[in-house]
């Protein structure tokens, strides 16, 4: 990615997808050229949240909702220390942002960051076309990275793609940390940091628990050397297939029967643990209005989703794993894609959304309650 941030706002820009279908906008955020997966969500709001959450990493994040940015940026809704989406779709931007807690616009964000997007374009149709043809590999090019469509295209298609990519340790953290319990301490937790959102441990922190946050490189011994009475992984980017430590690092703590709780990528290490494969979603679930029935009570819950994989269990049956029946829990109303996996003779289970709701919905909150249900019962 190469960047500018001089005169965004009136430079001419292009979008260019694999398939050779071109937009052309105005630069947003900062000029220059940038490359990622093109991806779609359906969030009306929650866009700081998005632009932070590290499971965006190398994706291009095209907005559904029309008008973005009308809220700004402020210091206390970021999920981690930067931003992490390659590149930034909007139709129309806000002009002035009208939030008391704004401290700066977003396009002043993205500028500051080295983020480059584009604006002024069709995202109506842009989103139809990667539903049609699915989520494909795309550039975003302003000021002097503009050349000719070909010369464009071409690089958009040597760019990497997201099938096979491993990623996760490039946005964990590189050092342990603690968040601390909020009130008395009732249980320790060591999170295994595969991207995760900062609002997760601040949810299981309400609850009494002290998180001990982990590197993705982390051991079945650095996770066991906290002491915990619960492990959790975290979401994150990249392709499952490619996570082979976390599968085995999660495979130790089931042999111990430790209770255990994963959501987004860690549903994923899940399902490879069970020994159920995953599988490439034609353009994925991205939003914060996505509905999925959870199928032990049979509630419908409105939530937030981030994933472009999925796995691939029986919908309809128990399934013998190596570590006790399994079955899927949680299920996708759209198009019954496995949103969650519960073990039946082990206390673990883990869900493919987001439940800490930054930003919203608050209806799978619930799940910490679940675990932390777990480690009382393991306790007791």
């Amino acid at each position: 990615m190469t960047t500018s941030t001089r005169g965004a706002a009136k430079t001419p820009a292009v979008l260019v997808l694999e398939d050779g279908r071109v937009f052309r906008g105005r630069a947003y955020g900062a000029v220059g050229e940038t490359f990622g997966e093109a991806v779609f969500s359906t969030g009306m709001t929650g866009y700081q949240e998005t632009l932070t959450d590290p499971s965006y990493h190398r994706q291009v994040v095209v907005m559904t909702a029309p008008h973005v940015g009308n809220t700004g940026v402020n210091d206390e809704d970021m999920e981690s220390k930067r931003i992490w989406v390659s590149g930034y779709v909007v139709r129309d931007p806000a002009r002035v942002p009208s939030s008391w807690r704004s401290r700066r616009t977003l396009d002043e964000e993205l500028a500051a960051q080295g983020v480059v997007g584009i604006s002024g374009i069709d995202t109506r149709a842009l989103t139809r076309h990667l539903r049609e043809r699915g989520a494909m590999r795309v550039g975003i090019f302003s000021g002097d990275a503009v050349r000719d469509d070909s010369a464009l295209l071409a690089r958009v298609q040597e760019a990497p793609q997201m099938k096979g990519a491993n990623l996760s340790a490039e946005v964990a953290t590189t050092e342990p940390y603690v968040v601390p319990a909020i009130g008395e301490k009732k249980f320790t937790v060591a999170a295994v940091d595969l991207g995760i959102k900062g609002m997760t441990p601040h949810r299981m922190a309400e609850r009494g628990i002290e998180v001990h946050v982990l590197p993705a490189t982390a051991t079945v011994e650095d996770v066991y050397a906290v002491n915990p009475d619960g492990v959790f992984f975290s979401n994150g980017p990249g392709d499952p297939a490619t996570a082979d430590h976390a599968v085995s690092v999660m495979q130790g703590v089931l042999e111990r029967g430790t209770p255990l709780f994963g959501i987004c990528f860690g549903n994923q290490i899940l399902g490879r643990a069970l020994g159920f494969g995953t599988y490439k979603l034609k353009y994925g679930h991205r939003g914060i209005n996505q509905p999925v029935q959870d199928r032990t009570t049979g509630k419908v819950e409105v939530t937030a989703h981030n994933h472009g994989f999925a796995v691939d269990a029986p919908l309809d049956q128990v399934s013998e794993t190596p570590f006790g029946r399994a079955e899927v829990s949680h299920v996708c109303l759209n198009d019954n894609v496995v949103e969650g996996l519960q073990l039946l003779d082990r206390p673990a289970f883990s869900v493919q959304y987001h439940p800490e709701a930054a930003a919203g919905p608050h209806d799978a909150a619930y799940l910490f309650d679940r675990f932390v249900k777990l480690m009382e019962g393991q306790r007791a």
